[in-house]
């Protein structure tokens, strides 16, 4: 009798889920503050994490950049500021229209921080998270976005750059929430972001590193919120981001069919990281850009493997990553002409 009362109880949650879920659809949530709050972004230097970077600072988040390439790093860094002292300057005009007078100057304790640091080196991970905790204090939103891609066949790729690729897009996310989990966990507060891609969620050909580290990325993510949901420790959020290609040269050549793309172009990486910080700051659990990927993803999981297959090649989606490899590949041996090799 317990567990008829209970399966009804279930359902009855599972409908109110659809109906909160269709709310928040057609009315968009208020968005939280981190104000205040240490942000951390891994891969800060270029690409999504830079605009990550900007898009909290002008929330007035305390930003700790991480990043391999020191010089890219502080650049991030130096726009971060410069949103800083713009964010001030508004202040103090404000405060002077107020009336307060210009001896007035509000408190900002606006910081950016970087460290040079390779996630995929796990003991480097721990020893910076450590020089963080002291120096910054505890994260409260950790955004894990380094990513690389090696742009090799599987049997054309040298081992070491498989290994690279798991370690930069996957291994690395273990490393990092277990440094700044455990307070979170103790605060029962904070929010952990893992920037995945919609090849984490299905695949294609020619990019099987990348595809698998993505999937590891996905499944890791997805295993942690149910872990922090079992726990109850409903204050800490997790958010997934799986976007579609974007327009960052990361994956530069990449080409569906050419009379689908007017209408799944690259997405522009601003547009995309908007869409991600709507998403992280309404406490959203997964962001797919553009809302096609939810169809894609959906399709995938429910046709057969060869109904799948022939949907890939309408979509010319079976082989796109191939002209990205092979300008990989051209470029990879007009380096070595030039060097000599």
């Amino acid at each position: 009798m317990n567990i008829i009362l209970e399966f009804f109880v279930v359902t009855f949650k599972v409908l109110w889920a659809f109906v909160v879920a269709a709310a928040k659809w057609l009315m968009r949530p208020k968005e939280k503050s981190v104000a205040g709050q240490v942000c951390l972004i891994t891969g800060a230097g270029s690409g999504l994490g830079r605009l990550f970077a900007l898009e909290f600072a002008r929330r007035r988040a305390r930003l700790v950049l991480w990043d391999i390439n020191t010089q890219s790093n502080e650049e991030t860094a130096g726009m971060v500021r410069h949103i800083y002292r713009e964010i001030a300057e508004e202040a103090v005009v404000a405060a002077q229209k107020a009336g307060h007078g210009e001896e007035v100057v509000p408190h900002y304790n606006l910081q950016v921080h970087t460290y040079t640091c390779d996630v995929s080196k796990r003991e480097n991970v721990y020893t910076t998270a450590e020089r963080v905790r002291k120096e910054v204090g505890e994260v409260s939103v950790l955004v894990n976005n380094a990513g690389v891609v090696s742009g090799h066949h599987l049997l054309e790729c040298p081992d070491e750059l498989i290994e690279r690729t798991m370690m930069v897009n996957c291994h690395a996310h273990f490393w990092t929430t277990k440094a700044f989990l455990p307070k979170m966990l103790e605060l029962n507060h904070g929010h952990i972001v893992t920037v995945a891609s919609s090849l984490g969620l299905f695949s294609t050909a020619g990019v099987e590193d990348y595809c698998a580290s993505k999937f590891g990325a996905v499944g890791f993510h997805e295993s942690l919120s149910h872990e922090l949901k079992a726990a109850e420790k409903d204050g800490i959020k997790t958010t997934l981001v799986c976007p579609y290609l974007v327009d960052t040269g990361m994956f530069r050549g990449c080409r569906i069919r050419k009379e689908i793309e007017p209408f799944l172009p690259p997405l522009k990486p601003d547009y995309c990281v908007k869409q991600a910080m709507r998403a992280i700051l309404t406490d959203q659990p997964m962001i797919c850009t553009p809302r096609l990927m939810y169809m894609v993803t959906f399709m995938k999981s429910i046709l057969p493997f060869e109904a799948v297959v022939c949907m890939y090649r309408f979509l010319g989606a079976d082989k796109c990553m191939y002209p990205f490899i092979a300008q990989r590949k051209q470029a990879t041996n007009n380096n070595e002409a030039k060097n000599g090799i």
